[in-house]
């Protein structure tokens, strides 16, 4: 039995409960990993309240390598350590391994056929609906955070223009929006620290 670390998570029972919990999300998340990875480890398992799963996720993200696998090794690491870390890591690698090299055999003998090709194009709108669904649904949890919602929505819209639209480097993008984002976060944080008029 998982034990209870606030009124509203729990953690992991043990090592192996990591292994598979990843195991079970990395074999769902084809092409639509954030989705899956947000029912699992906020709705279902409760790991994470929906304000801490943004937070490591955008932790995730910035980080190099895959961010779920980042996100894994985070999670792991919080609850066991090195060796929670580790069987996270194992979790969400070992499984997915096999499966991707079975399917490249397969997609070897038909990657040029039209119905190969139309369903990997059927795959990436799904896909993106996916993403797109979950943003949306983590929308609330900005409410709690520090720079507030309009200056979320803000960066969020700058970032997609940044990206989509003039099309500039993400490096530049995460160094630009991501420092301003950065320092105005810290600037609210500390007016929050500050005492009120009527403090001691």
């Amino acid at each position: 039995m998982a034990q209870q670390t606030d009124d509203t998570t729990r953690q992991p029972a043990s090592c192996a409960d990591l292994f598979w919990s990843f195991t079970v999300l990395a074999l769902q998340g084809f092409g639509g990993v954030l989705a899956v990875v947000q029912r699992e480890l906020v709705e279902k398992r409760r790991w994470l309240t929906r304000e801490q799963f943004v937070e490591e996720w955008a932790v995730a993200q910035v980080m190099p390598g895959p961010n779920v696998v980042n996100l894994s090794l985070m999670i792991g690491g919080r609850y066991f350590g090195l060796r929670g870390a580790l069987s996270a890591l194992a979790g969400i690698l070992a499984a997915p391994l096999v499966v991707v090299l079975l399917l490249a055999i397969f997609y070897g003998s038909v990657a040029d056929t039209n119905w190969a090709q139309g369903a990997l194009r059927g795959m990436g709108m799904v896909s993106a609906g996916l993403i797109a669904a979950t943003g949306i649904k983590l929308m609330a949890a900005l409410g709690k955070n520090a720079m507030g919602l309009r200056a979320c929505i803000c960066l969020a819209a700058l970032t997609f223009v940044a990206i989509a639209w003039l099309r500039w480097p993400l490096a530049w993008v995460l160094l630009g929006l991501g420092g301003a984002s950065f320092a105005w976060a810290y600037r609210c944080l500390g007016r929050e620290d500050l005492p009120g008029p009527g403090s001691p």
